[in-house]
């Protein structure tokens, strides 16, 4: 039995991979474009934009792919405000090609990694997965349309699904053998670039007027690897027979961008460099995971449940990048 990955050069892909991996599972690496994995000796990566739904379904047979973990969209909230059909056609393009490939192919089990910005800006915090969903991103929308997607094929198709809401992932493989690579999609990998010297600017704080107690948004930041892991333990949950589910990922506590640089600084020993920004459009104040379900559910106990771990393992990575040129605006 194998297990596809898609997303697989990116940044959660390749951690997903590697766990795969620890544990002696086979795996299938699926990415929208052409890539390569130094990180996993050079895995084959097939290139699902060159596949229509036979070319894929015929892959996915002749691997004998009993399960699918798909890592889906673009992850910036920003990116999608911009150019909000782009998002829509990588999203759904993409989420449409896997469905109709896994039914034909007889995929049983199902993981999509989906956002906790399907949810916009919720009446309570925590958030529980009840609540209903009201994104104000077209990343938010796309994501929740992906979501019933999945559900309405796996219901018609006979497989079973579990959908991980994560919150902001950060960090990297506690190993040092991947981490987010290019553009900063969330505040830590901005805050370890300027801390190892890769990125000559402050930090961005986007907005210091939220009802916030420090005024800086709040969010629920998952090591990498406790993500890969809440996939993994998906794929048991699934394998040992559980129904379809939908459950929040995220360590059930909110983080504020100043109480991120005061991590910071307390890695490094030195003072980080900040400025206020206006705020951006997307950004909810608060996103705080409940997470109840997933670890009564699944029994999914988080490992680096730390930021100051987060943030030193992100620093770590960042050092080994060094010779590798930052790109592109900070994210707060």
């Amino acid at each position: 039995m194998t297990t596809a990955v898609t997303g697989a050069a990116g940044y959660l892909g390749t951690q997903m991979l590697l766990s795969l991996r620890d544990r002696g599972q086979p795996a299938l690496a699926l990415n929208a474009g052409a890539a390569s994995l130094p990180a996993l000796d050079d895995m084959p990566v097939h290139d699902l934009a060159a596949l229509d739904t036979d070319g894929l379904t015929a892959l996915l047979r002749a691997r004998e792919v009993r399960e699918i973990v798909h890592f889906a969209g673009s992850g910036q909230v920003n990116g999608s405000l911009d150019d909000p059909l782009h998002e829509y056609e990588d999203t759904l393009q993409e989420v449409l090609l896997l469905a109709r490939a896994a039914t034909q192919a007889g995929v049983a089990r199902f993981v999509l990694s989906s956002t906790a910005s399907v949810y916009g800006v919720p009446d309570r915090m925590p958030i529980k997965e009840e609540t209903p969903l009201r994104p104000i991103s077209p990343y938010g929308a796309a994501m929740g349309m992906a979501e019933r997607i999945v559900s309405d094929t796996a219901a018609a198709a006979g497989f079973t699904t579990a959908t991980l809401r994560y919150f902001n992932v950060a960090g990297a493989d506690p190993l040092g053998r991947a981490g987010e690579t290019g553009k900063p999609r969330h505040l830590i990998k901005a805050a370890a670039q300027i801390a190892v010297g890769t990125r000559a600017e402050p930090l961005r704080i986007y907005g210091d007027d939220y009802e916030t107690p420090d005024g800086t948004p709040i969010r629920d930041y998952l090591h990498v690897s406790d993500m890969a892991d809440a996939h993994m333990a998906a794929l048991d949950y699934l394998r040992r027979g559980g129904p379809s589910a939908v459950l929040n990922c995220g360590y059930g506590e909110g983080v504020s961008v100043r109480e991120v640089v005061s991590a910071v600084e307390r890695v490094t020993g030195r003072p980080l460099p900040t400025v206020i920004a206006p705020r951006r459009p997307g950004d909810p104040p608060q996103l705080i995971a409940d997470d109840a379900k997933i670890r009564t559910l699944l029994g999914w106990a988080p490992r680096f449940d730390d930021i100051d771990l987060i943030v030193r393992s992100a620093i770590e990575w960042e050092d080994t990048q060094k010779s590798v040129p930052a790109e592109g605006e900070t994210a707060a």
